[in-house]
């Protein structure tokens, strides 16, 4: 081992997956792999093969081919650039000592490489931090469990630690409050909207502390017995953010999107509720999109513009999109905090 490796503390960002390009081909196979994960779609292995192979796949690709050439740049994806640029501003923070690589569970770069990179810098431990803020068995469960399945395999294991829930970490709550206020500077707005990504029910009861998920009340209060209850994290995000942007209980609404097939899945709505709001006198609405720390389909176009467009459609006159965390700089202090801290 050199002399300049030793010592070092490896730190493995991961996050979900992007397709390579926003051709069919290319986002088909993203589909596929990111949809044949037993912890995204938790039934019969072979159902799940038929299912995906045989409809899903085949018929959502092309549709979601569409939408992900609006999001393009020239840069390519955002959910892969904003990760790199996150990466190399972290590595610059934390300095020598410690050796930044950046994963994705889906796709390019894909988290055994990234796991290469920590390996040929014989670090003496390994901090992973999947930059999902509230846990989910079918996001960071799932990348833990890609991690284990890879390191498995080592003949040398160096220590590791996992990062499973950062919900209310105070940096990454006033991140998002500090973007949120910008936004409020400029415009006054009668409400706040904190949209999550959804789940299905079964998924929040199957992680469930001897049965002390209800769906319901249960998640008022965070705790020992929900901390790592997806809803309830959700929640607790839209309590502390809602402090520290100074709101009311009456002047923001937690809802989840994104929701896909005919099981119940967490709610209310978002797309429901969103179409409410007019005729109850809200007509300027703030959307956050706090489970996403990096922008992507699901923040830019789902929530930035189809959401705006049912807004308006139902009598709203403005929908306004907070840009998520990407790379601030506050949002840089935040993760470099979480790791020390870690």
């Amino acid at each position: 081992m050199s002399k300049k490796n030793t010592g070092k503390i490896g730190v493995l960002l991961v996050n979900l997956g992007t397709p390579d390009t926003p051709e069919t081909p290319d986002v088909r196979k993203y589909l596929r792999e990111f949809l044949l994960d037993k912890r995204v779609i938790d039934i019969n292995p072979v159902g799940r093969f038929f299912l995906i192979n045989g409809v899903i796949a085949p018929f959502r690709a092309p549709k979601s081919a569409v939408v992900y050439k609006q999001l393009w740049t020239e840069r390519g994806s955002p959910l892969l650039y904003h990760g790199i640029d996150l990466k190399e501003k972290l590595q610059a923070s934390l300095g020598d000592d410690y050796f930044v690589s950046f994963g994705m569970r889906y796709q390019k770069p894909s988290i055994k490489s990234a796991l290469e990179e920590l390996r040929e810098q014989s670090v003496d431990r390994i901090i992973v931090f999947p930059l999902f803020p509230q846990y989910a068995s079918a996001s960071t469960g799932s990348a833990h469990d890609k991690i284990m399945e890879i390191i498995k395999d080592w003949w040398i294991i160096p220590s590791i630690n996992f990062i499973s829930n950062f919900c209310n970490d105070p940096g990454f709550i006033e991140s998002f409050a500090e973007l949120g206020r910008k936004h409020m500077q400029e415009e006054e707005y009668d409400h706040v909207m904190f949209s999550y990504h959804g789940l299905p029910e079964r998924h929040i009861l199957k992680g469930s502390d001897h049965g002390y998920c209800k769906l319901g009340s249960c998640c008022n209060s965070y705790n020992k017995r929900n901390q790592y209850c997806y809803r309830a994290s959700c929640f607790e995000t839209s309590r502390q953010l809602a402090a520290a942007l100074g709101l009311r209980e009456d002047q923001y609404s937690v809802a989840f999107q994104s929701r896909l097939g005919k099981d119940p899945w967490l709610q209310p709505y978002t797309d429901e509720v969103l179409k409410t709001f007019p005729e109850k006198g809200i007509k300027k609405v703030l959307a956050f999109s706090p489970a996403f720390v990096a922008d992507c389909l699901e923040t830019t176009i789902e929530v930035g513009e189809e959401f705006k467009e049912m807004f308006e459609h139902a009598g709203g006159e403005k929908w306004q999109l907070v840009e998520s965390l990407n790379s601030n700089d506050t949002w840089v202090e935040a993760v470099k905090q979480i790791i020390l801290k870690n």
